[in-house]
């Protein structure tokens, strides 16, 4: 918004020219999103509170588990209200409007927004760990990356290919299926990120991470030159999703602020079913969804710790791990929470450096 009001006005002051910038508009898209979140936050939390608004602990089939989590009953969720309003605001702000990436990103986000906040009113209501049956949380999923990737077949600068990370000139077309991997992607994120979010910190921090990730591949990704360069995918227009991701990276950050042990107040599927489909939206408009799987390598670790104990018991009869998602086997392995947070954000900053040197390793 304020590109479209005050760059044009560069003839009156060269000191607007500064707002076709897109490394200025996205450092200020994040430190703009950061504060609202540490401004706002004090306020949302009281209200939560007010509303009666708090965490519900499970205790059947989690008996070992429940005294850890004991404490946190009653703290303040549904959070994740916070870093969309921030996000959104900022994005708003600080992004260009006539671009069709942030305008589907924007509303994927708050769609699944809406779609987790349902959940959490459920829960809370109900004063149960089910929210919506997993069939209409997972039809409102499908339908959101079914627009996506319908959106990007129809869009010839997109096209449906598939590029591997590591490897130069390895691409694979998917043609009409390629809806099919981005249902995948879309889906498996938003749900990685909610499985992730089990301990204080711990899905925040790691999105911290992958966002910022995004936001320099989205940079490069809509820059000429250094596309070339690098001989990566480029996208006109995909410098305007850096801001985004700045936007989201700030408001996490400034998330964790409150959310960081002992938490005062947590996102809730409100937060992590839209963190998770907004990442997935950016990796699959920058043609960057398989490194997705690197630089969101902790939430694919937590996914799978879930997929691998279910067959394991379904098939076998025995347990891989003492539970999962497998941050809670390391909680009865003994380790204290903040340990283990502390650890997968090391292994997601490592895992997000690793992620950038594949733009040159080709």
């Amino acid at each position: 918004m304020l590109y479209h009001i005050l760059y044009p006005l560069k003839e009156l002051w060269f000191g607007f020219n500064v707002f076709r910038y897109i490394t200025f508009r996205a450092g200020m898209a994040a430190v703009t999103s950061f504060l609202m979140c540490i401004i706002a936050g004090p306020i949302i939390i009281r209200a939560l509170r007010k509303l009666n608004v708090g965490q519900y602990v499970r205790t059947k089939h989690v008996e070992k588990l429940s005294g850890f989590h004991e404490k946190k009953r009653g703290t303040p969720t549904m959070g994740g209200i916070l870093i969309i309003v921030a996000t959104l605001l900022a994005a708003l702000a600080w992004c260009r409007l006539d671009n069709d990436f942030i305008l589907l990103t924007l509303a994927g986000m708050i769609w699944l927004g809406i779609v987790g906040f349902i959940d959490d009113f459920i829960k809370l209501r109900d004063k149960s760990s089910k929210g919506i049956a997993a069939i209409t949380k997972l039809a409102g999923q499908v339908i959101l990356a079914v627009i996506v990737g319908l959106f990007v077949v129809n869009n010839k600068a997109i096209g449906t290919d598939l590029y591997l990370p590591f490897v130069k000139n390895a691409v694979a077309n998917l043609g009409i299926f390629y809806i099919l991997f981005v249902l995948l992607v879309v889906v498996g994120a938003s749900n990685a990120v909610n499985l992730t979010d089990g301990l204080d910190g711990l899905a925040t921090g790691c999105m911290v991470f992958i966002a910022l990730t995004y936001a320099i591949i989205c940079y490069i990704t809509g820059h000429v030159d250094i596309s070339s360069y690098l001989h990566v995918f480029h996208l006109g227009g995909a410098g305007e999703l850096a801001v985004f991701c700045a936007a989201l990276a700030g408001a996490t950050l400034g998330f964790l602020w409150f959310n960081s042990h002992p938490a005062t107040v947590f996102m809730g599927d409100t937060g992590s079913l839209a963190l998770g489909g907004a990442i997935a939206i950016v990796s699959v408009l920058i043609k960057k969804e398989l490194l997705l799987f690197i630089a969101g390598g902790v939430l694919v670790m937590e996914a799978m710790s879930v997929i691998l104990q279910v067959a394991s018991f379904k098939l076998r009869g025995k347990r891989i791990f003492l539970m999962a998602p497998i941050h809670h086997h390391f909680q009865l392995k003994g380790w204290h929470e903040s340990k283990i947070t502390t650890r997968f954000w090391i292994i997601a900053a490592l895992l997000a450096l690793l992620s950038m040197t594949t733009l040159k390793v080709r």
